[in-house]
């Protein structure tokens, strides 16, 4: 994934793993690239072929200050 911290602008790319429901978590060195309380936005990417987007749109989620879904 990528990430953007849209309160001081670093932006990094690293590996997402599950976790609580509401939940942002960075650890190791990207932990030391976001504050507590930053706004961050998420980025994820795939590959397609072809035959596979016919239909296909991409999710969009807002969250609100409590991380959850409006």
């Amino acid at each position: 994934v990528a990430v953007v911290d849209v309160n001081n602008g670093n932006r990094f790319e690293t590996y997402a793993i599950v976790g609580e429901p509401g939940e942002i978590c960075l650890n190791g060195a990207a932990a030391r690239l976001v504050h507590l309380g930053d706004i961050v936005i998420i980025f994820t990417y795939a590959d397609f072929e072809a035959s596979e987007l016919e239909g296909f749109a991409p999710t969009v989620v807002h969250v609100d200050a409590h991380n959850r879904q409006v």
